[in-house]
């Protein structure tokens, strides 16, 4: 149990050095910009085909 605790805390105290909190935050942020992006597109083409579909 000793050794897992310290290889724990070795591997907490090598990902506190190398990622900074900021990095991870703005990067889960640029991943969901990208995918409302993708959907509010999907969206658009979606209602774009069903009016051109209704008014024939």
């Amino acid at each position: 149990m000793k050794n897992i605790r310290m290889y724990l805390m070795t591997l907490l105290v090598l990902l506190m050095f190398t990622m900074s909190s900021c990095e991870l935050v703005g990067d889960i942020f640029e991943a969901g910009m990208w995918t409302a992006l993708i959907i509010i597109v999907l969206i658009v083409i979606l209602i774009t085909w069903l009016f051109r579909k209704l008014r024939r």
